[in-house]
């Protein structure tokens, strides 16, 4: 007869998610997660896999968290490019704040960490990339319908530019003391939208 688990498995994967985070993939051993998380080790591989499944699975739903919140924010009715500077504007606030400082983006922390050897989390970090970029260049196909973006501009070109701006933005913001760096590139950058 089966034991029945005496954790709770979502829990225990936000926990590792949050650990993850804050530390890093290298930086976060076996033995650190199985003190974060309060189950032995055998339970975390029973339920998880290893410690690379279990980082693909935090990062699968540090995903399904912020994924849905960024298509909200850029699908409402009426005009398009405010929302779009919200978005880049709130991105670097998040970048700027102690959280944002402390943490980084779990994804550009792995784009940073794991992604130039580890395919498995390369290839997530691409799809959580085209749910940031996709939604932008859908607004941004939108503005220039709705005649808020000057029709010589590309909208598709300028997704990319403020999906590389914002992975930017998320690295300096968590690297740097000068957090003017971020704002002043942030409202430059906005300025290619008028």
């Amino acid at each position: 007869m089966a034991r029945t688990k005496e954790f709770d498995p979502e829990a225990a994967l936000q926990s590792a998610l949050e650990l993850f985070w804050r530390r890093g993939y290298e930086a976060t051993s076996m033995a650190d997660l199985v003190e974060h998380l309060g189950i032995g080790r055998a339970s975390i591989y029973a339920t998880f896999g290893n410690k690379h499944e279990l980082y693909l699975k935090a990062m699968d739903r540090y995903s399904e968290w912020r994924d849905p919140l960024l298509l909200a924010e850029l699908s409402q009715p009426g005009p398009t490019l405010p929302a779009v500077r919200a978005v880049v504007r709130r991105f670097a606030s998040e970048a700027a704040s102690p959280e944002g400082r402390l943490n980084g983006c779990l994804i550009t922390n792995t784009a940073a960490e794991l992604a130039p050897h580890d395919p498995a989390a390369a290839r997530r970090v691409e799809i959580s990339w085209e749910h940031l970029e996709t939604p932008l260049h859908s607004a941004l196909v939108r503005a220039r319908a709705q005649g808020e973006l000057p029709e010589d501009r590309d909208p598709h070109a300028l997704a990319r530019m403020l999906l590389v701006l914002l992975q930017g933005v998320r690295i300096v913001g968590k690297a740097s003391s000068d957090l003017a760096r971020v704002r002043d590139a942030v409202e430059q950058a906005l300025t290619l939208l008028d």
